[in-house]
C-alpha cells in the first residue's frame, strides 16, 4: 500500500514537472515571438465602419500598440516601474491620443515596454527587461519607448504610440530600422499621459510604412485636407554630418540624390548649424558659466545638449521627486542618481533655460520659414550593445544629445527615416521642420521615401563595390610586398605580407599559394598542405598549388597522395619538368 503511495506521488510530481516545463517552454515561445516588446496585451476595438456611401474610417484595419505611460481605461498605467504599478491604482479613463486613433478605426493590441520612469534612452529596463532589437539583434533597441518601436520593428503592429522628450521616439526608431515622428510641441493632446518632462514632452509615432504613419499622424492631429506642398529649400546641417562615425555618404547622398531628383538642385542649402545657433541663442551664453563649461565641451551643440538634460532633471523632479521620496522605489542608479547628485539648474535659473527655449524655437522657425527642412543624422554612434557601458558615458551621451536637442528644445517636429543598415546596424537621417510645420513635414517624408530607399540602394551598392575594389588593390600591393621578401629570401615576413593580403580578399587563391611556398621554405608542411587545398579548392586548375601541396605531402609522409598531385599537375600541364620528375621518383622509390 505505501508502495503504491509513492507511486502515485512520483506520477503526480511527474505530471506536474511536465506541465511546468510545458508551460515554461510555451512562456519563452510567447516572449520570443513578441520580442518582449509588450507589457501587456489587450485589444479596445473601434466603432461600427459607417453605413455607404460613407467613407470608412481611416484607419480601418490597422492595429497599434501605445508605450505604457499612456492610460487605459480600467488598466493600471505602470511607467516602467513595478514600485509605481504597485503605488497606483487603475486608469479611470483612456488617454485621448488612445481614444482619438480607435474612433478614427484603428484598434489597440497592448502596451509596450518603456524605459523605467521613461528616464533613460537605452531601452533596457531592469525589471521587465530589454525588449530585443529586430534590426540589430544583441544591440540595445533605443528608449525611452523601447517597446514600442520593436513592435513595429517586429511586425507585430502597424503603428506605435510613445512620448518624446530628449529622444524618446526618435533615438528608438533609428535604432531600430523604422520611421519615428516626433510632433510639435504642444500640438498633440496630452491628457491622460505621465509628465516626463513638461517642457520637452510631444506624442510621437512609429511605423514602416510612410503611408500609415501620415494617416495616423492626421488623425491625432485631425488635419484637414489639404493640397501638399514641396519645400523650398532643404538644409543640410554640415558640421552635424562631421561627427558622424561612419562614412557621411552613406548617409547624406540618399537625401542629396533625392532632392535633385524631385525638387531640383537649387533647393539645396548647406549651414554650420552651431555657427548659426550661436549667432540666433544669445541666452545660451548667460547659461554657460564657468562650471558648465568645464563639465562639456565648449560648442553650441554640446551646451544645447547639457541645457536639455537640466531641464529634463529639474522637470522630472518637480514632478515626481515627492512620490519617490515617500515610496523610495527601486529604480536604476540613473534616476536614483538624480536625487543625490542635484540638478544642474535650480528654479532660480530655470527662467534661462526657457528663453533658451524660446530663442531655439524663433531661430530655427527663421531659418526654415514655411517651407524648409533640416537635415541631421538621428544619431551619430551605433546602438551599443545590450549591457554596454557607453549609456553611461558622459561622452557618449553628449554627443547623442547634441543632435536630439536640436528639436527638443525649439519644440521643433521631426521625422527619423531609416537608411538600411551600415556594419549591421540600422542606420537613418532625420527632417526638421518648423514648430507647427507637421503635415508639412509628414507630406514631404511621404513624397521623398520611396525615392531615398532606392538612392540607398545605389549607395549601398557603390560603395560595396568601391570597397571591395579598395580591398583587392590593397590585397594586391601587399602580396607584391610579400613577393619581394620572398626572393630576397626573408620567408617569414612574406608570411605576414601573404597574411596581409588574404585578410584583405580571402577569395584570391594565389596568395594562399604564395604563403604555401614561403611555408615550404621554413619546413612548415602541414601549414603549407593546407593553403594550397586552400587554393585548390578557390582553383581547380591552379598547377603551382598541386606541385607545392605534393611536395608538402612528400615531406610529411603521404607519398600516394603526394604522387596523386603530381600526376594531376601533369594533366593539367603534360609539359611540366618538375612534375614529372616527381611522379618518376617516387614511382622508382614505392614500387
Amino acid at each position: 500500500m505505501a508502495s503504491s503511495s509513492a507511486n502515485i506521488w512520483v506520477m503526480l510530481g511527474l505530471g506536474l514537472a511536465g506541465t511546468i516545463l510545458l508551460m515554461t517552454q510555451k512562456l519563452k515561445k510567447a516572449v520570443k515571438e513578441d520580442f518582449g516588446a509588450f507589457i501587456q496585451k489587450l485589444q479596445l476595438l473601434p466603432p461600427p465602419q459607417p453605413a455607404p456611401p460613407k467613407a470608412p474610417n481611416p484607419l480601418t484595419g490597422l492595429t497599434f500598440a501605445v508605450s505604457d505611460l499612456i492610460d487605459i481605461d480600467g488598466h493600471v498605467t505602470g511607467f516602467g516601474n513595478p514600485d509605481w504599478a504597485r503605488t497606483h491604482e487603475a486608469a479611470s479613463r483612456t488617454a485621448s491620443v488612445v481614444s482619438t486613433l480607435v474612433d478614427g478605426g484603428a484598434t489597440c493590441v497592448g502596451k509596450t515596454t518603456i524605459d523605467e520612469m521613461a528616464y533613460s534612452v537605452s531601452g533596457e529596463n531592469k525589471h521587465y527587461g530589454t525588449p530585443t532589437n529586430p534590426g540589430a539583434p544583441g544591440k540595445v533597441p533605443g528608449g525611452s519607448c523601447s517597446g514600442a518601436a520593436v513592435s513595429v520593428a517586429a511586425n507585430l503592429v502597424d503603428f506605435s504610440v510613445g512620448i518624446d522628450a530628449v529622444g524618446g521616439v526618435r533615438l528608438p526608431s533609428g535604432f531600430s530600422g523604422v520611421i519615428g515622428f516626433r510632433a510639435s510641441h504642444g500640438s498633440i493632446s496630452h491628457s491622460g499621459i505621465i509628465p516626463v518632462s513638461p517642457s520637452l514632452d510631444t506624442i510621437g509615432c512609429f511605423a514602416k510604412d510612410p503611408n500609415v504613419l501620415r494617416r495616423a499622424v492626421h488623425v491625432l492631429m485631425k488635419l484637414q485636407f489639404a493640397t501638399q506642398r514641396s519645400p523650398r529649400q532643404i538644409v543640410i546641417a554640415d558640421d552635424c554630418f562631421d561627427l558622424l562615425k561612419i562614412p557621411v555618404d552613406r548617409v547624406i547622398e540618399p537625401v542629396i540624390k533625392s532632392t535633385e531628383k524631385l525638387f531640383g538642385r537649387q533647393v539645396l542649402k548647406h549651414e554650420n548649424l552651431g555657427v548659426f545657433l550661436s549667432s540666433k541663442v544669445p541666452s545660451l551664453s548667460e547659461f554657460s558659466s564657468p562650471k558648465v563649461i568645464d563639465q562639456v565641451k565648449t560648442s553650441t551643440l554640446s551646451l544645447l545638449a547639457h541645457v536639455m538634460q537640466s531641464l529634463l532633471r529639474y522637470e522630472f523632479k518637480e514632478n515626481h521627486g515627492e512620490w519617490m521620496n515617500s515610496v523610495k522605489p527601486d529604480v536604476d542608479g540613473g534616476i536614483g542618481a538624480l536625487f543625490h547628485e542635484g540638478n544642474v539648474v535650480d528654479g532660480s535659473e530655470i527662467h534661462k533655460v526657457h528663453r533658451i527655449r524660446n530663442e531655439m524655437r524663433l531661430a530655427l522657425n527663421s531659418l526654415l520659414k514655411d517651407d524648409g527642412v533640416l537635415v541631421i543624422p538621428t544619431f551619430v554612434d551605433p546602438p551599443p550593445k545590450v549591457g554596454g557601458k557607453e549609456m553611461s558615458s558622459e561622452t557618449y551621451l553628449s554627443r547623442l544629445y547634441s543632435l536630439l536637442s536640436i528639436a527638443s528644445l525649439s519644440g521643433c517636429c521631426q521625422v527619423t527615416v531609416p537608411l538600411g543598415h551600415y556594419n549591421k546596424c540600422p542606420i537613418s537621417v532625420s527632417f526638421i521642420a518648423r514648430h507647427g510645420a507637421d503635415r508639412f513635414l509628414i507630406d514631404t517624408v511621404q513624397t521623398m521615401y520611396s525615392f531615398i530607399q532606392e538612392q540607398v540602394d545605389v549607395v549601398s551598392k557603390t560603395n560595396s563595390t568601391s570597397n571591395t575594389y579598395s580591398r583587392e588593390r590593397s590585397a594586391e600591393l601587399a602580396k607584391e610586398k610579400g613577393n619581394q621578401a620572398f626572393k630576397d629570401k626573408q620567408w617569414q615576413k612574406a608570411i605576414v605580407f601573404y597574411t596581409e593580403a588574404i585578410k584583405l580578399y580571402g577569395s584570391n587563391p594565389t596568395y594562399y599559394s604564395n604563403r604555401a611556398a614561403a611555408y615550404l621554405e621554413l619546413g612548415s608542411f602541414v601549414q603549407a598542405e593546407a593553403d594550397c587545398t586552400k587554393a585548390i579548392n578557390l582553383d581547380k586548375k591552379n598547377v603551382k598549388a598541386y606541385l607545392r601541396r605534393g611536395t608538402a605531402r612528400e615531406m610529411i609522409g603521404y607519398y600516394k597522395k603526394a604522387t596523386e598531385d603530381f600526376r594531376y599537375a601533369l594533366v593539367l600541364e603534360p609539359t611540366n619538368k618538375r612534375a614529372a620528375v616527381s611522379v618518376e621518383r617516387l614511382k622508382s622509390l614505392f614500387q
